[in-house]
């Protein structure tokens, strides 16, 4: 989940996100699926902003990806927050793709 500042036009956004998506699939992460949560109000003040545009993106990879994804948006001037989390595979899921792996 990232938050982009609410001032960037709408090609701007999509630019964003495909620079953000390209990069992870170069680093090799699959399944990317990307929701444009909108414009919201914030829980308080960042960077000055009192609003900002969510984007939600999830995506099965290896762990180095992270790194790399952090940093360029740490460095980003259009990023004002960002926030990675590791979800758990349920033992359905886990049991699915050990049969897509060993077939």
């Amino acid at each position: 989940m990232y938050i982009l500042r609410p001032d960037l036009t709408d090609e701007q956004v999509d630019q964003a996100v495909a620079k953000y998506q390209t990069l992870i699939q170069d680093q090799g992460a699959e399944n990317i699926e990307i929701q444009n949560r909108g414009k919201r109000r914030l829980a308080y003040e960042i960077k000055k902003q009192r609003d900002g545009i969510y984007i939600q993106m999830n995506y099965t990879g290896p762990g180095n990806i992270i790194a790399p994804l952090e940093r360029a948006m740490r460095l980003s001037e259009e990023v004002i927050r960002y926030l990675t989390i590791k979800q758990e595979v349920s033992g359905a899921e886990a049991a699915e793709e050990k049969v897509a792996v060993t077939a």
